[in-house]
């Protein structure tokens, strides 16, 4: 069933991706993670793709009130053995969607934050959530699991920290058998929908927490590969930790096992503000010289929210990612990010304006071609020589070495806020030439 059409990594640059055979860069922001849950989900897509967006993530989570689980409720209790046809109705609309708009899908198979319970951190303020107390896969939710045939029990409390037995079930860690079939079970049920199509990518977690072994995601992403294969398939995998620190060890076995991992999700980088968000980016990208391979932002932290930090931390990572190399960029849903809500939009079309003139498949970081530069002020992406993208994050100056091209060159500044190319000037190829924002706030300047 593949073919060069499905969303494949790059063939002439792997730390892209490439789909219906050409390069593409992911773009996103959505009001929700879970996007099948939404009742207008078809204006919303449309939305997106207007304004340039071609990306989601999807969690297959059903915590939120007016949710769907995905198995049938019998009386008081859950049957894991009967499903809630209304949960993969919705699941399969998204993928049919998608689909017909050439929208990348990027799913997260295991809903982690669905198993912890109300009265933990944020959670215990949004009583609509459903978490592990109404979870299906409670034992004290369902007539399938119990705290006898399986090492789950009914209260674990804050699984940042508590040993969670439902992500141990693995052979390699609990090899707890009753669990892990009705688990295989409910994937295998996810990929006889989206195997069906061309344009899904997977991840395994939601925020898989330190303490949990890495041979968890390990198992799946090779379970969800094998079942691929088998149907006809080459897809790819990946696992979003929680540590927003890239040099941390959680890291490694992503970093080191591309075998598995077949492109890295880096939207915990979000976390961190300002240079600190490129620098550490910046490590991973450095990382994977050896064996590139794509490095996605499923979700972009930042919005008036005095937990996450403010919309400028959303704004700015998004444009240090693409800059930075990064295969895609999506706004996180709010209250955390900005969603699809007009700012995000604005700074979507802004990218794909810049992107029909500046080929960012042929370009890579260069703020080693920038001086006199501010910290956090200015960055740079560029195919020396040929072409440069200097993004400016609250107006000011700084100088780029342009010493790789000849002659005269245009310089073209991008209005991001209004996605509109502002004033034009010419500039001499020089080991130095300086550039000045025609204003504060996020400015582009394209030299060709």
């Amino acid at each position: 069933m593949s073919d060069a059409t499905d969303i494949q990594i790059y063939d002439k640059k792997p730390r892209y991706w490439q789909y219906k055979g050409e390069p593409v860069l992911l773009l996103g922001g959505t009001r929700e993670d879970n996007l099948h849950q939404i009742p207008d989900l078809e204006e919303h897509l449309d939305l997106l793709q207007s304004v340039g967006g071609n990306y989601i993530r999807n969690v297959m989570s059903c915590r939120d009130e007016g949710d769907a689980w995905m198995f049938k409720r019998v009386g008081d209790t859950y049957d894991l053995d009967q499903w809630n046809e209304e949960h993969w109705r919705r699941f399969e609309l998204l993928l049919k969607l998608t689909n017909e708009r050439d929208i990348i899908v990027q799913i997260e198979v295991w809903a982690f934050h669905d198993f912890n319970h109300h009265d933990v951190n944020w959670f215990k303020d949004h009583p609509g959530m459903q978490l592990y107390d109404k979870n299906p896969w409670n034992p004290a939710n369902n007539k399938n699991l119990t705290e006898s045939n399986t090492r789950l029990k009914a209260f674990y409390g804050n699984i940042g920290t508590a040993p969670h037995d439902f992500f141990k079930s693995v052979p390699a860690v609990n090899n707890d058998t009753v669990l892990l079939g009705y688990q295989q079970k409910f994937v295998d049920k996810l990929l006889s929908y989206s195997l069906q199509y061309p344009n899904v990518l997977y991840c395994m977690t939601n925020e898989i927490h330190p303490q949990f072994s890495h041979e968890w995601g390990w198992y799946w992403a090779r379970y969800i590969k094998e079942k691929a294969a088998a149907a006809g398939r080459h897809v790819h995998c990946t696992e979003m930790f929680w540590q927003p620190d890239f040099t941390h060890e959680q890291h490694k076995p992503s970093l080191d096992r591309p075998d598995i991992y077949s492109y890295f999700e880096a939207s915990q980088n979000s976390a961190h503000d300002g240079e600190k968000n490129w620098v550490n980016g910046q490590y991973v990208y450095d990382y994977l010289r050896k064996k590139p391979r794509p490095m996605n932002n499923t979700k972009i932290y930042g919005a008036d929210n005095k937990l996450i930090g403010g919309a400028r931390r959303a704004e700015e990572s998004f444009w240090r990612n693409t800059i930075g190399g990064c295969a895609s960029s999506r706004f996180h849903r709010p209250p955390f990010g900005l969603g699809l809500s007009e700012r995000s939009q604005a700074h979507i079309r802004s990218m794909r304006r810049l992107t029909a003139e500046l080929d960012i498949f042929a370009c890579s970081p260069h703020n080693d071609l920038l001086s006199d530069r501010r910290e956090n002020g200015a960055y740079c992406t560029a195919n020396p020589g040929a072409e440069y993208a200097v993004y400016f994050t609250n107006g000011g100056s700084v100088a780029v070495d342009l010493s790789a091209a000849s002659g005269e060159l245009t310089a073209r500044w991008l209005d991001i806020r209004k996605s509109a190319w502002a004033k034009e000037e010419k500039v001499s190829a020089d080991t130095a030439v300086t550039l000045n924002a025609p204003s504060e706030d996020y400015w582009v300047a394209l030299i060709t």
